[in-house]
């Protein structure tokens, strides 16, 4: 080979090489989770232990965890605002709430971010917005909804315990954790050189919303047979508000009871899944029936080791779950797998679109 022949290739080389190193970095995934308690995330990280030491079990959390400490992703970054204020990082373990250094609890955003993480070679950070004890009729109700007819019914009610709330004070809690929440989504995208380190200003895309509520849907006078309209003009609202018209979502239909679902829960996870049929969300709204990831083994050893009083034992309880059925029963497996099942349909509703 002649000097000028190895003096081309060599000029060939390093032109690549800095063709390459001017690739301008992957627009980061955003993902939008929100709701109530069960989206803040009631899944026992004490039970989650319990279960790593159990050989039979292990294999289901065995990747959250190395050298004796739980996996921080270096690919998938969260901000939270829940109850406790704002909390943001590298996702790991123990975002079940917003209280900083608390690892107690996680939600859906650990199976969620290892999926999604695990699929895109962007980055991606969640964005989380969840209080316990809200409804999609009040607390998150959408703008375009404007305020129900049953509101000076309610209004009726509340004063006969305070006889000085007024209907003008009652109306501004309407819509308050929407607001919260689209807030949040603006002042986290405003500056992501803080919530995802490494960001260049190669810009943003919003990848999907997932919403996981309902409970509190319950007790309203007109609330479930509203539910499905609140929903599908919250997706509308979202979107418009987002500039994110065809943006993804992913609805997590209220699971309690499992297969055994009856009443009013029953009625909004049906609602929740005829607002995904809604035409003009065709391919771009998914209902996730929770109510299959039910975690029956829990179930048992609730009624087993806890419901039952006279034989109550704490310890074997807590092997299996660690609160109430309306919070899941606290089991790390259904709280695991449900986030993994909204990645999961994320996953294809995104590489459909």
């Amino acid at each position: 080979m002649t000097n000028r022949l190895l003096l081309t290739l060599l000029i060939g080389l390093c032109f690549a090489g800095s063709l390459v190193s001017q690739e301008k970095p992957k627009k980061v995934k955003i993902f939008i989770l929100a709701g109530q308690s069960n989206m803040e995330g009631k899944g026992s990280v004490v039970t989650t232990e319990h279960q790593l030491a159990d050989p039979k079990k292990q294999k289901r959390f065995a990747h959250l965890k190395k050298d004796g400490k739980w996996v921080e992703r270096d690919d998938v970054f969260i901000d939270y605002l829940g109850g406790a204020g704002q909390r943001y990082g590298k996702l790991t373990m123990g975002y079940g709430t917003s209280r900083k250094n608390d690892v107690r609890l996680f939600g859906p955003e650990l199976g969620f971010g290892w999926t999604v993480g695990d699929h895109f070679d962007e980055p991606v950070l969640i964005i989380k917005t969840a209080w316990g004890g809200k409804s999609i009729d009040r607390d998150f109700r959408p703008p375009s909804r404007g305020f129900p007819e049953s509101m000076k019914t309610v209004v009726e009610q509340r004063q006969k315990r305070n006889p000085k709330l007024t209907v003008d004070e009652y109306k501004k809690g309407y819509g308050h954790f929407y607001r919260l929440m689209m807030g949040e989504i603006k002042k986290v995208t405003g500056d992501l050189k803080t919530y995802v380190p490494g960001y260049q200003d190669q810009g943003y895309e919003f990848a999907g919303f997932v919403w996981f509520q309902g409970w509190n849907d319950q007790y309203a006078p007109t609330s479930v047979e509203d539910y499905k309209d609140n929903m599908i003009a919250f997706i509308k609202d979202v979107r418009k508000e987002l500039k994110a018209p065809t943006m993804p979502f992913v609805i997590g239909a209220m699971g309690h009871g499992g297969e055994n679902q009856r009443g009013k829960i029953k009625q909004i996870a049906d609602a929740q899944a005829a607002a995904a049929e809604y035409a003009e969300f065709k391919g771009t709204v998914v209902t996730i029936r929770t109510a299959k990831y039910w975690d029956m083994e829990a179930d048992a050893a609730f009624k087993k080791y806890w419901a039952d009083r006279k034989n109550r034992d704490v310890d074997m309880w807590r092997k299996f779950g660690n609160d109430r059925p309306y919070h899941y029963l606290g089991s790390p497996v259904f709280f695991y797998n449900v986030g993994k099942a909204f990645g999961e349909s994320m996953i294809k509703l995104t590489d459909k679109k």
